[in-house]
C-alpha cells in the first residue's frame, strides 16, 4: 500500500514539473488574481474560517492550491494541499487533526476547528494555475478571550487628608483576557488622569500559563474632605471581533479622616417651647471624621457640664435654666488649633400660681355689684376662663356680678393658661355669698285645694336666703295633732320643708320663714269636700250604653257598603256565577241584613225597656208587647 502511494506522489510530481515547465512559456500574458482577507477575528474555542478565492483571466488546465502557516520559530509548514487528482491534509503538523478544506468554484475555504490561543499566526495560501497563472496572500488570524468583570477593593483603613503624598486608596484586578485588556479608573463616573503628586496608577500585568492576561491595577490618591461621598470605580476595556467592549466594577467609598472645621448645636426635644418641667435634649455635631469628643458649658462659665458623646440632657428644668449653652469641639487635628463652638440659647417659660381677688370668699348684699380679677404671672401671653359648676361663665381676667341674687351665690372657679405653650396651667378661685331676706319659692301664688274630709295631704315650703332662714307652720282648722313634718332638708342657703296634714275641715296652713334681714310667708287654703257629693255609677252605665249604640250603628253601614259592593261587580259581570248563586248571595245578604237588623232591634229593646217604648219591626209595623217579649227572648 505504501509503495503505491510512493508511485501516485511520484506521478504527482512528475506532472507537476511538466505543467510549471509549460506555465513559464504562458507567463508572459496569463494571470490569476488571488483574494484574502488580511484578517480573520474569532473568539478562542471557536471555529475560524479562512477563504481563499482566485479566478484566472484564462481558464487553467490544471489548478494546486497548497496551505502553509508560519510557525512561532518564522519557518513556513504546509498543512494541506489540493489538485485534479487529490485534496488532502499534511500529517504530523499541530492543525492534521483539526483542519478541513472546503473546494467551489471561486476557490477554497480553510477551516480551524477549537481555535486556541497559539493558532494567532499567519496563514498563506498559494493558488498556481501553471500556464494559466500563480500567485499567494497570506490571512493573519486573530484570536480573542474576553476578561473576567473587573474585581474591585477599596482601602480597608481611612485616609486621612493630612497626609503628604498620595495614598493607595484602591486595586482593581481583571482575569484571564486576550488581547491584554486595560483599566480605566472613575471617581464618581469621571475618569481620572495620572497627575503628579495627586493620582497616580500602577499597573501590575501577568501571563498565565494559559496565555491569558490578568491585570491588576492600584490607584494611589491625594484624598480631600470632598472625597468621603465619592465613589471610586474601574472599568475594564477589551477587544473582541471587531468591537471593544467594556464592564465595570461596583463601586466603593472611602473612608477620609479630616479635622474638625465646624460643630453644630440643636435642641432634639421637647419640640416647640420649653416649659417648666420638661426634660431637654440638646445634640451638639461636629463636622470631622473620625468625629471629635464634645464638651458643653454654660456662657461665661468654664465648669463643663455631664453629657455622654454629643448628647446634653437637662431634667426638669426651671426659669434658672434659661440661657446661652456651648458646645466645643476638642480635635487636636482642628486647623491652625482653632476652637471650634456653637452656641444655643435656650429659653424656659414659666407660669405662677393663679391670683384671684377677692380671695377665698366674699360676701355680698343682694342687689349690689362685685368685681373679681384672676391672673397669673407667665413669660407668654396668659389667657383667663371662669367656670360655675363646670359650666363656662366668663372670660377674660376681670369677672363683673351685677344685681346680685341668690342665684349669683356660689363657688367660681378660674382657670389660667398659655395659648402658645399647652400644658402651662394654674387655677384659682372665690366663694360668693349673697346675703337676703327669705325668699319663699312661689310664695306669690295662692294655693286653694279642694280634698275629701278624711284625706292626708302632703304641704311643701322651700326657702332660700342668708343668713339660713327658719320655717315654723301654723295650722288653724284642723286640729292640732292631725298634722306633723315629714322631711326637712338644709343646706347653707336652703331650706325645705313638708308637712303632711288630714283634712278634718276647711284648713288654712300658713309657712313662715325668717333671718335677720325680713320675713316672708306662703298660705295654703285647703276646703273640705264631705261624702255627698262623690258621682253615681248609674251615670256611668248610661254612658257606657251610648257608645255601645255608636259600634253597633257603624257596623251597619260597614255592611251596607260591602253589599253594595258585590251588587255592583255583579252587575258589571265581575262575579261568574249562575243563577242559584246569584239567589244564594242575594239571599245571603237579605238574611244577614235581617240579622243584623234584628240584633239593633234587641239592643234598643234592652235600652228602652226601662223608659216603656214600643219597638218597631223590621217591615215598619207596631207589634204588640207580646211579641216584643218574644223578640227579647229570640
Amino acid at each position: 500500500m505504501d509503495n503505491f502511494r510512493n508511485m501516485a506522489l511520484q506521478n504527482t510530481s512528475l506532472l507537476l514539473i511538466v505543467l510549471q515547465i509549460c506555465a513559464l512559456a504562458w507567463q508572459a500574458w496569463a494571470q490569476v488574481d488571488l483574494r484574502m482577507e488580511d484578517t480573520v477575528e474569532v473568539y478562542m474555542d471557536d471555529s475560524a474560517e479562512i477563504p481563499c478565492l482566485y479566478t484566472f483571466t484564462q481558464a487553467p488546465m490544471m489548478v494546486m492550491v497548497q496551505w502553509f502557516v508560519r510557525e512561532r520559530d518564522g519557518v513556513r509548514v504546509r498543512i494541506s494541499y489540493s489538485d485534479l487528482t487529490m485534496q488532502k491534509v499534511d500529517e504530523n503538523t499541530t492543525y492534521s487533526d483539526r483542519i478541513s478544506v472546503r473546494s467551489n468554484s471561486d476557490g477554497e475555504t480553510l477551516t480551524i476547528q477549537d481555535v486556541k490561543l497559539s493558532d494567532e499566526r499567519e496563514f498563506f495560501c498559494q493558488v498556481s494555475g501553471f500556464s494559466a497563472g500563480s500567485d499567494e496572500r497570506r490571512t493573519l488570524l486573530k484570536v480573542f478571550d474576553p476578561p473576567e468583570p473587573p474585581v474591585i477593593e477599596g482601602a480597608l483603613s481611612g485616609v486621612s487628608v493630612s497626609g503628604e503624598s498620595t495614598a493607595k486608596i484602591a486595586s482593581c484586578e481583571t482575569r484571564d483576557g486576550y488581547p491584554k485588556p486595560n483599566i480605566t479608573w472613575y471617581r464618581d463616573h469621571i475618569p481620572i488622569h495620572p497627575a503628579n503628586g495627586l493620582v497616580n496608577v500602577v499597573t501590575l500585568v501577568t501571563r498565565e500559563s494559559s496565555g491569558l492576561y490578568t491585570v491588576q491595577s492600584d490607584l494611589h490618591y491625594k484624598v480631600t474632605k470632598e472625597d468621603k461621598d465619592a465613589h471610586f470605580s474601574c472599568e475594564v476595556s477589551y477587544f473582541v471581533p471587531g468591537a471593544v467592549r467594556t464592564s465595570e466594577s461596583k463601586g466603593v467609598n472611602i473612608t477620609v479622616y479630616y479635622p474638625t472645621s465646624s460643630v453644630e448645636m440643636w435642641k432634639e426635644s421637647p419640640q416647640g417651647l420649653v416649659k417648666e418641667g420638661d426634660t431637654v435634649e440638646i445634640h451638639c455635631q461636629g463636622d470631622g471624621n473620625p468625629p471629635a469628643p464634645i464638651i458643653f458649658n454654660r456662657e461665661q462659665s468654664d465648669v463643663e457640664l455631664d453629657s455622654y458623646e454629643g448628647l446634653l440632657v437637662l431634667k426638669e428644668v426651671s426659669r434658672m435654666d434659661s440661657g446661652v449653652y456651648e458646645c466645643h469641639a476638642l480635635d487636636l487635628d482642628a486647623v491652625n488649633n482653632d476652637e471650634v463652638l456653637d452656641t444655643l440659647q435656650l429659653t424656659v417659660h414659666y407660669l405662677d400660681p393663679a391670683v384671684v381677688v377677692p380671695k377665698d370668699s366674699e360676701v355680698m348684699l343682694k342687689g349690689e355689684s362685685l368685681t373679681a380679677t384672676c391672673n397669673a404671672l407667665s413669660s407668654l401671653e396668659t389667657s383667663t376662663v371662669w367656670f360655675k359648676k363646670g359650666l363656662e361663665v366668663g372670660r377674660g381676667h376681670i369677672m363683673q356680678l351685677q344685681d346680685a341674687t341668690f342665684d349669683t351665690a356660689g363657688r367660681y372657679d378660674c382657670e389660667v393658661t398659655v395659648p402658645s405653650l399647652p400644658g402651662l396651667l394654674t387655677s384659682g378661685s372665690v366663694h360668693i355669698i349673697v346675703q337676703g331676706a327669705p325668699q319663699i319659692k312661689d310664695a306669690e301664688r295662692d294655693f286653694e285645694l279642694m280634698e275629701k274630709v278624711g284625706a292626708w295631704v302632703n304641704l311643701t315650703c322651700e326657702v332660700r336666703g342668708y343668713p339660713r332662714p327658719a320655717i315654723t307652720w301654723s295650722i288653724t282648722g284642723s286640729q292640732s295633732q292631725s298634722w306633723r313634718e315629714v322631711d326637712k332638708k338644709e343646706t347653707e342657703d336652703r331650706i325645705h320643708s313638708v308637712v303632711t296634714l288630714k283634712v278634718t275641715t276647711d284648713t288654712v296652713a300658713i309657712c313662715n320663714s325668717t333671718n335677720d334681714f325680713g320675713i316672708e310667708t306662703k298660705i295654703y287654703n285647703i276646703k273640705s269636700i264631705p261624702f255627698l257629693q262623690t258621682p253615681t255609677a248609674r251615670k256611668t252605665s248610661v254612658d257606657n250604653s251610648g257608645v255601645i249604640i255608636v259600634v253597633i250603628i257603624v257596623s251597619i253601614l260597614l255592611l251596607a257598603i260591602l253589599g253594595s259592593v258585590f251588587y255592583f261587580l255583579y252587575k258589571k259581570g265581575k262575579l261568574l256565577c249562575g243563577r242559584s248563586g246569584k239567589q244564594e248571595i242575594i239571599n245571603a245578604y237579605s238574611t244577614k241584613e235581617k240579622t243584623n237588623k234584628d240584633d239593633i232591634v234587641v239592643e234598643m229593646k234592652a235600652k228602652k225597656t226601662e223608659e216603656s217604648v214600643l219597638l218597631k219591626g223590621i217591615n215598619g209595623e207596631k207589634k204588640p208587647p207580646n211579641d216584643q217579649n218574644s223578640t227579647l227572648r229570640s
